[in-house]
């Protein structure tokens, strides 16, 4: 009798291998088109991000008409009226007072402005209101400020007749408060806005620009100068190509022309976020930046120009303020000499979509360290959050044991004079006040709390200190002849 003999295995799993391989096959088509349609849509929402709605040109100073053709990156800018704090600046309402805060920079400002009124910083969206409503306005203000407070180009070119590096030293000269309600030939106000798109890029080409002719000026006097800036290659570059020997008198360093993507994405910050000051008696505008970007090379150029803000009213020493030079402690930091900008953090790339752009909110990387930090540093926020937070601490209480220091060296200059101890004997006194307070300003003002160079900002406040104490043993010294 015939024995049942199933049949092989190999034969049923033949008769199946066809309609599975078809089930794979229609499968991959099918995600092969839908990754095909979903490349396309994302390709073709990509080429509708522009929709050009408005001409622009260089009179388009309001940012709501750039909006119209770029709404994604004006809601950004809108929101730079958010003062969302990371716990370092920031505020609600009209900024807090620094001197409430820390009460010894009235003494320490003594017989200046700031003594009278200093707040915290605020977005770019109040630049120019802060401005003015500062009770520094109760002293004399010249136009120059104007340069960083306000989309100002349209004045320059309107009171130099075209010429911008002529209209702006016209509008340095002006009393603030007239340069700020200049009008053109039709009675229209100039000055209207705060900072706005314009000023950082072109209304045709839209690339990034340099505008401010404070910074044109400042950028060609360091590339002049013998300051090492090897992670700014433009400048490296320039320099190999018109060595000091044969530089001829038209020679420029171009840094709309020249500049990196990359470097321009720095310069456009820099143009404002800098030491600055008010030369001669047209107040123009100028950056010292001849010796270089470090701060006792800013200090050296003040010196040899013979330079003094104010005389303090305390100590009688000739006396510096620093701005906010956010931009020269960057240059000095691991940050700059990675390649990272300005805009990398404060700035970083979005998406909406297939949609990649800048943020526009300006803002602190601590509230958005995702995009932020955490592109090039792979740890978790907490442990970025305290990194940052350490830096800063430590930043802070190295400010304040300087700001003592300070205090101690201004009592022992007080006391020497009154004790009759005469006015030659104390100017070394004076010179080491001159020297410790610029340091300690310096760090101070700078809106990074140390973060931008850590380092850098450490040594700076180590000298600080140092020159402090050395002034106070000068004048306890000294003895009435």
């Amino acid at each position: 009798m015939a024995e049942n003999v199933s049949p092989p295995r190999k034969s049923w799993l033949r008769r199946l291998l066809y309609p599975a391989t078809i089930l794979v096959t229609a499968a991959i088509t099918w995600g092969l088109v839908a990754l095909l349609m979903n490349i396309n849509e994302r390709k073709r929402e990509a080429r509708e991000h522009f929709f050009k709605v408005v001409d622009l040109d260089e009179n388009t100073i309001d940012p709501a008409i750039w909006g119209r053709n770029f709404p994604r990156e004006y809601d950004g800018y809108l929101a730079t009226a958010d003062n969302s704090r990371s716990g370092r600046g920031g505020s609600e309402g009209f900024p807090p007072s620094r001197l409430e805060a820390d009460p010894r920079l009235r003494r320490i400002f003594a017989g200046y402005g700031f003594s009278i009124d200093y707040r915290e910083k605020r977005g770019h969206a109040y630049m120019l209101t802060d401005q003015e409503r500062t009770g520094r306005m109760k002293v004399p203000q010249p136009g120059a400020c104007l340069h960083c407070h306000a989309t100002v180009l349209p004045v320059y070119r309107y009171e130099g007749d075209g010429d911008v590096m002529k209209g702006f030293a016209k509008v340095c000269a002006l009393p603030y408060r007239k340069a700020h309600d200049l009008t053109d030939k039709e009675g229209r106000r100039l000055i209207r806005h705060p900072v706005t798109c314009i000023d950082c890029h072109d209304p045709k080409t839209l690339q990034l620009r340099v505008t401010r002719p404070g910074f044109l000026n400042g950028i060609q006097a360091l590339a002049e100068s013998d300051d090492k800036v090897p992670h700014l290659p433009s400048i490296e570059r320039w320099r190999k190509d018109h060595p000091p020997d044969e530089r001829k008198p038209g020679d420029r360093y171009d840094v709309n022309a020249l500049a990196s993507r990359q470097e321009m994405r720095s310069f456009v910050c820099g143009q404002c976020h800098v030491e600055y000051y008010f030369k001669g008696k047209g107040k123009l505008l100028t950056y010292p930046w001849h010796k270089g970007l470090k701060v006792e090379q800013i200090e050296s150029y003040y010196d040899e120009t013979d330079f003094t803000d104010w005389v303090h009213k305390e100590t009688k020493a000739p006396m510096l303020k620093a701005q906010h030079p956010e931009f020269e402690l960057w240059n000095q930091g691991i940050h700059a000499r990675s390649g990272v900008a300005c805009a990398d953090c404060h700035m970083p790339y979005m998406r909406e979509g297939a949609i990649k752009i800048s943020d526009h909110r300006v803002r602190s990387p601590m509230l958005n360290a995702a995009r932020a930090c955490q592109v090039c540093h792979r740890y978790p926020e907490t442990e970025i959050q305290a990194r940052v937070d350490a830096i800063q601490d430590r930043t802070k209480k190295l400010v304040g044991r300087a700001e003592d220091a300070l205090l101690d060296l201004m009592e022992a200059i007080k006391d020497a004079d009154n004790r009759g101890v005469p006015d030659r004997s104390l100017q070394a006194a004076r010179r080491l006040h001159r020297k410790a307070q610029w340091r300690v300003d310096f760090i101070a003002s700078e809106n990074s709390h140390g973060f931008h160079a850590p380092q850098e900002a450490a040594r700076i406040l180590g000298e600080a200190i140092d020159y402090a104490r050395l002034g106070q043993i000068s004048a306890l010294k000294q003895k009435k002849p």
